[in-house]
């Protein structure tokens, strides 16, 4: 497989990922109660942690 259909089938991969990333947490903050604290940790989280799982991806596509 060439370099090039490895970066875009992890172009579609991060798209679709994110895709549903996004929809997630925005289904888990609606269910988290309204508070400043709660909210103070859990956007800070989740917005990292999308991140780790793309990480093996975009090795995977950067590979020699």
């Amino acid at each position: 497989m060439t370099a090039r259909t490895r970066r875009f089938i992890a172009a579609i991969g991060t798209v679709a990922f994110l895709a549903f990333y996004i929809w997630l947490v925005t289904v888990i903050a609606d269910v988290l109660p309204d508070s400043f604290w709660i909210d103070l940790i859990f956007y800070p989280v989740v917005g990292i942690a999308w991140g780790v799982p793309l990480i093996p991806l975009l090795r995977w596509a950067e590979r020699g």
